[in-house]
């Protein structure tokens, strides 16, 4: 589950760090990245000593750099985090965006509110925290089964 509880229960305070899932770990992008250019440069071996060689050689190299720019990007997108302090009387959520941008929020823990919105978010059971006179999401990046979890963690936790 890409959240985790960082500190232990009842403890104070109390730490949660979310993050978007990471499916291809950087072994997994080294093999996926060897086979597709094992893979792309096996037509090219009937072509050696040909001129037809040279005319496809910079279309396939023009596709494995693309295939390696997008997974990059991807993984740079990915880059993530979340974390959410509970303590006796202050709720924090600290969100660093993948390009190192932080925001921050921060309310009296009897005034916040955990909200689950089933079909009206951007994402199907879409999560916030409202309080302060603002509503924040949390979790967005997360799967549907991931915030509906999430949802039931924090209002356990909130209702504490």
């Amino acid at each position: 589950m890409p959240y985790e509880w960082t500190t232990p229960p009842r403890a104070d305070p109390q730490k949660m760090r979310l993050w978007p899932h990471q499916s291809l770990p950087a072994r997994g992008f080294a093999a996926f990245m060897l086979a597709t250019f094992t893979l792309a440069m096996i037509p090219l071996i009937a072509m050696l000593g040909t001129a037809l060689l040279w005319g496809l050689l910079p279309f396939v190299v023009l596709a494995l750099g693309a295939v390696y720019w997008a997974l990059r990007h991807n993984h740079r997108a990915r880059q993530i985090e979340e974390t959410l302090t509970l303590d006796a009387s202050t709720v924090r959520l600290v969100h660093t965006t993948a390009e190192g941008a932080v925001k921050d929020w921060t309310c009296n823990r009897y005034w916040t509110r955990v909200k689950k919105y089933d079909s009206d978010g951007p994402v199907p059971h879409y999560v916030t925290l409202r309080g302060g006179g603002r509503e924040v999401e949390i979790g967005a990046f997360l799967s549907e089964e991931e915030r509906i979890a999430l949802f039931e963690d924090l209002s356990r936790h909130l209702q504490t």
